[in-house]
């Protein structure tokens, strides 16, 4: 029998079960998935997963700040920063003023950005396709349903 605290919690290490502990197996399966994807594009283009994730952002929404950038990967600055930076170095990206707001750095692709980011587009869809063929058709749109409630939780409480 486990004990618990006042309010249900586990009251000591020995009653917290880490495998079955959401968070956690959430971090777990993304890490494994995240990992499996790169291994398609890594060697191809050489890009991390921050990069690709920066890449794939700025090919959806650029002109981007970092800032922006963070707020839509859910990546921390210095993650996002060292991507950028990177991917600025290789000229994938090009950084410019905002004429709007000259305190802002505005980031867009370069055209060989934007050839590597429609280069890895297709090979992502496809390892989408191949990891949502897990899946049922209900079991697909339910996932889809519980995430984005999850996600909409996160950040009513300031978590996301």
């Amino acid at each position: 029998m486990s004990r618990s605290g006042a309010r249900g919690a586990p009251s000591s290490r020995d009653d917290f079960d880490l495998r079955s502990f959401l968070p956690y197996r959430f971090s777990v399966v993304t890490n494994r998935i995240s990992r499996a994807l790169a291994r398609r594009y890594s060697r191809a283009f050489g890009i991390s997963i921050p990069e690709w994730r920066v890449l794939a952002v700025l090919g959806n929404f650029a002109p981007l700040s970092s800032n922006e950038i963070c707020g839509l990967t859910a990546m921390d600055k210095a993650k996002v920063s060292r991507a950028v930076t990177r991917l600025v170095s290789a000229g994938l990206l090009r950084r410019r003023v905002n004429p709007n707001d000259r305190r802002h750095i505005m980031l867009t692709l370069t055209k060989k950005g934007r050839t590597v980011y429609q280069a890895v587009v297709p090979i992502a869809v496809s390892f989408e396709r191949t990891l949502a063929g897990a899946l049922n058709r209900e079991e697909r749109l339910a996932l889809d349903g519980i995430l984005r409630k999850l996600e909409a939780h996160a950040l009513e409480r300031g978590e996301g």
